[in-house]
């Protein structure tokens, strides 16, 4: 029989997949003898039969009443009981924390005989109402899908009534009246009654948490983190304690290090009366937790000591939450705290520093997208700017965006491409929507621990929390300054989530202290955070086999490409030199009526390319530069087909002169192609316009010559495109053989150079054996290989149909952005098996832009290739994923 239900004593923190990461840490933190309540996790694999079968599995519910008695008869109550009831919590937990899976359901267990079971033994009737009156609320959103706006409006209602602001100035008798309101409406919208009894609450509970892996909220988080499908939740069944007894109880989460900036230190958020989500859902404003040491000085003094615990035994960041009940501290939950990209940096460093992990370990605690969002600009200093409010520095970043109110539209601006600034009271799992599509978030209430700041921080989004000065409005649409301005939707703002500050207005932004870092512009010792990157930089480069290359057309990218750690150039596109004004002699090259005079236009654009590969060379002086021959079709460099008809015919009709635009149309018809893509471009251009490929080789070898007789040490490396076969790599090959000849004659220089090709096409990658025999170096064009394996013109399909992929979840992420490993991944270890099979020594590398994403590089280094290329700015990401895939692979090869 399949165990489906363990007992919080049974299980360990490496049972993520099985338990989930809350059931798993609870179990560990049981096992340490740390004041867990009584419990039960139900596994993933329960979750996973469910949803294939639509049912909880058969021996599920005996499992369940099991452990269930178990706690009941430890504790010396039962579920539900009329008299002495016992309650418990019921909590999703996948392996993953996963903002929009189904909320906590707290006091499962109370009815309406229960209730005044639990006002007697607590001595509270108040706090037993307020309980069943949170039961309700909870379970009827979460479980009945009653809409939350009505039981929030009626005791927004019950409050105005009353005339008070918070909820813990209702009474016992507004409790009662509140709770048969919120079972009235479960009855007007569901059309069933509360459930009374309390197993019933308990088993529809748990299946609401196995339904909700698969609600809008989750799948769009799962999508956005990249977290797979196929994982389900854990269901985690906890004995209830009470942080809203009165003011000797409250509820809190705390860190144990700054999850905002690294910073050591205790930080955290508690607020008193307060149950569950109450402390991050914004209801009223937290007090800091060094508040609770004045509160309950033995409660704070024994947390201290269970967070230095945990810290030392997780060798991380952990964050915690609690409840104090009646002066005694219980711990709900821990995990390996969520953080900012710059804490990430400077947490990893301290670690090493205090002695808990390795070097290579604190290279582990980092990643290549944390390390894009530190290059990102941050407010300029010295710009003048307009503070009308400071809140929680609760994300670092620098955001500038017009503000919107609902999440709505926050989506709907965005796919407008408008830069958009969230601002909330305070946000909840529906607004996930709108926090994916704005640039940054803004709210007037929650701290630090708030559903805004943990959510922002793991998406790497600039974020305030906590700016009470604002009067936000969202039914209006507007917020209100301290100075009494009225900011409407569509205003622009600025949100600095480093310091908490607001700006009216667009304030300039300045580079990143990590950019001038890597520019060399800036000491690494003069800034901590600096620091810190440099010290895990230097990490990765000496652990990663991979070598990383540049993208680089032109001498002063390269240049910034070898700044930025860059060990070559992995793609020089030609094609980017034919541009601006010899865009002319191209035009004349195609209209050239024959061969002398198509030589005449070649030997124009030599030297004009002899020059372009001289400054690149000198910029990478000693280091390789691959340089790919041209690859667009010629029409590209063309004027528009109708365009042109237009002019032509405007032009007659004006009586004006039109031979020479007639000539330029009859070329631009002849070249027109239904899907230029696969048409004439790359290695075919090359063969069928003759001296094309031999002009710019010949260009790139005297570039060469030239650097040597300056002393320079160039490397080239002449890359042909397209090829989908050997013979017209072979034919190519001839043309440059001949050429190096001659320029080695005339120059008196051999200039020593590779001729290899672009893997780009499927049959390419099929073939890769026989193209060995030929070429000395592959480099794979993982773009156009994309576009070809799946049979997509990219431009087009990201436009019309990949955003209905990744909401069917064809599509985790485009195979643009992050490689296809099964199907693209598959072609190229093909291709590197067969290519080393017929050349020991071939060089492999990539060229495309998945070669400076980090998910895709960690596959190539597994698959064995020499290097990866990117653009200059994700060099140093390359880098760093370079070395981490290399720990990473080192540490697996000892377990």
């Amino acid at each position: 029989m399949t165990q489906y239900v363990y007992s919080f004593s049974e299980g360990n923190r490496d049972q993520k997949d099985l338990l989930g990461g809350k059931g798993a840490n609870l179990a560990e933190m049981t096992n340490m003898g740390l004041p867990v309540p009584p419990g039960f996790t139900i596994t993933t694999e329960a979750c996973k039969a469910y949803l294939a079968e639509g049912a909880v599995p058969a021996e599920m519910d005996a499992q369940v009443t099991d452990h269930l008695t178990r706690v009941e008869q430890a504790l010396g109550r039962t579920l539900g009981d009329p008299d002495d009831p016992l309650l418990v919590s019921v909590r999703s937990g996948a392996k993953f924390s996963m903002p929009g899976m189904m909320e906590t359901v707290l006091n499962i267990g109370l009815n309406d005989q229960s209730v005044n079971g639990l006002a007697k033994i607590s001595e509270d009737e108040r706090f037993a109402w307020d309980s069943y009156r949170r039961l309700i609320q909870m379970y009827g959103k979460t479980v009945m899908e009653v809409p939350g706006d009505l039981f929030e409006d009626a005791l927004a209602d019950a409050k105005e009534r009353k005339g008070v602001t918070l909820d813990t100035d209702l009474t016992a008798d507004d409790l009662k009246a509140l709770v048969e309101q919120f079972k009235q409406i479960v009855k007007d919208t569901t059309g069933a009654d509360f459930p009374q009894d309390p197993r019933n609450q308990l088993d529809a509970a748990t299946e609401a948490v196995f339904r909700s892996w698969n609600g809008e909220r989750a799948i769009i988080y799962r999508r956005q983190e990249r977290i797979p499908e196929d994982l389900g939740t854990a269901v985690n069944v906890c004995t209830m304690v009470f942080g809203n007894l009165g003011d000797d109880s409250g509820t809190g989460v705390a860190f144990t290090r700054d999850p905002a900036t690294g910073h050591p230190g205790v930080y955290g958020d508690y607020l008193q009366n307060a149950q569950g989500e109450d402390v991050v859902a914004g209801i009223r404003n937290t007090m800091p937790l060094s508040a609770l040491q004045e509160l309950n000085p033995a409660a704070h003094a024994r947390l201290l000591e269970i967070m230095h615990q945990l810290e030392e035994h997780y060798l991380d960041l952990c964050d915690i939450e609690f409840t104090v009940e009646r002066g005694k501290l219980w711990m709900l939950q821990t995990r390996v705290g969520k953080r900012t990209a710059q804490a990430a940096f400077r947490i990893a460093t301290q670690l090493v520093d205090e002695g808990l992990i390795s070097e290579d370990e604190a290279l582990n605690r980092v990643t290549g997208d944390q390390l894009v969002h530190l290059m990102f600009p941050s407010f300029d200093d010295d710009a003048p700017k307009n503070r009308i409010a400071k809140g929680m520095n609760a994300s670092p970043g620098a955001a500038v965006g017009q503000i919107v109110f609902s999440s709505e539209a926050a989506v709907e601006w965005a796919k407008k491409g408008k830069k958009v600034i969230l601002v909330r009271r305070e946000t909840n799992p529906d607004d996930l929507n709108g926090m994916i599509a704005s640039v940054g978030i803004l709210t007037s209430r929650g701290g630090k621990t708030s559903h805004a700041a943990v959510v922002a921080r793991g998406m790497g989004k600039t974020c305030v929390c906590g700016a009470e000065q604002l009067d936000v409005d969202t039914k209006r649409n507007q917020m209100t300054c301290p100075d009494g301005t009225v900011l409407v939707e569509g205003d622009v703002v600025s949100i600095d989530g480093t310091s908490g500050d607001v700006y009216a207005g667009d304030v300039p932004v300045a580079p990143s202290l990590v950019v001038q870092y890597f520019e060399g512009t800036l000491d690494p010792s003069s800034d901590e955070l600096v620091a810190a990157v440099d010290r895990i930089m230097k990490t990765a480069d000496k652990q990663a086999r991979l070598k990383v290359r540049a993208n680089a057309d032109n001498g002063p990218d390269a240049a910034r490409a070898r700044r930025f750690g860059a060990q070559g150039v992995g793609l020089c596109r030609t094609e980017h030199m034919f541009l601006g004004d010899r865009r002319e002699l191209v035009e004349r090259l195609i209209l050239a009526p024959g061969s002398e005079q198509r030589r005449a236009v070649l030997e124009e654009l030599r030297p004009l390319q002899r020059g372009d590969f001289i400054e690149i060379f000198e910029a990478m002086d000693g280091l390789p530069v691959t340089i790919r021959l041209l690859d667009p079709p010629l029409h590209e460099f063309l004027p528009d087909l109708v365009e042109l008809s237009v002019k032509v015919a405007v032009d007659e009709h004006d009586h004006k002169e039109t031979e020479e635009d007639e000539s330029l149309l009859a070329a631009v018809r002849r070249l027109h192609e239904q899907n230029p893509m696969l048409g004439l471009r790359g290695v075919r251009l090359g063969l069928v316009t003759k001296g094309l490929f031999a002009m710019q080789a010949r260009a790139v070898l005297e570039a060469a010559a030239e650097r040597i007789k300056a002393g320079g040490d160039p490397r080239p490396e002449i890359m042909i495109p397209l090829v989908g076969a050997v013979q017209e790599l072979e034919s190519i090959k001839v043309e440059i053989d001949e050429v190096a000849t001659k320029v080695a004659e005339e120059s008196g220089v051999d200039v020593h150079h590779l001729i290899g090709t672009m893997i780009e096409l499927p049959r390419a990658a099929l073939t890769a054996g026989q193209i060995a025999e030929v070429a000395e170096f592959f480099s794979f064009g993982t773009n156009d290989l994309t576009q070809t394996t799946w049979g997509f013109s990219r431009d087009d399909v990201e436009a019309e149909f990949f955003s209905e992929y990744l909401d069917r979840g064809i599509f985790r992420v485009s195979p643009f952005e992050s490689l296809d490993i099964d199907g693209v991944g598959r072609l190229v270890k093909v291709a590197v098996r067969e290519g080393r099979a017929a050349r020991r020594d071939i060089h492999l590398g990539v060229c495309g832009e998945h070669g400076g994403d980090p998910a895709s590089v960690h596959f190539f280094h597994e698959v064995g290739l020499d290097y990866v290329s990117c653009s200059p700015f994700r060099v140093p990401v390359a880098r760093l994923e370079a070395g981490r895939a290399a720990n990473e692979a080192a540490h697996s090869d000892t377990r």
